[in-house]
């Protein structure tokens, strides 16, 4: 039953994220749905791996998102 409701809600959008150092140069990126816990995560448009060691360009971030609801919305049919 878990299976067919599934087909009928949105997955969450896997967002990436780069973690910046005092400097503001890239140490790691995460890929996942929720912001990572802890200080210096920024949410980026995408992974350059060529950012590693150096500091991360401005075009990069992603402008904050509102909160949104934990619970899954349904599709409309």
């Amino acid at each position: 039953m878990h299976f067919l409701w599934s087909l009928f809600t949105r997955k969450p959008a896997l967002r990436q994220f780069a973690l910046l150092d005092a400097q503001g140069r890239c140490q790691a990126f995460k890929e996942c749905c929720q912001p990572p816990v802890g200080e210096g995560w920024v949410e980026i448009e995408e992974i350059r791996l060529s950012w590693m060691h150096h500091p991360l360009p401005a075009r990069a971030r992603v402008s904050p998102r509102p909160a949104r609801s934990s619970r899954h919305q349904a599709l409309a049919a």
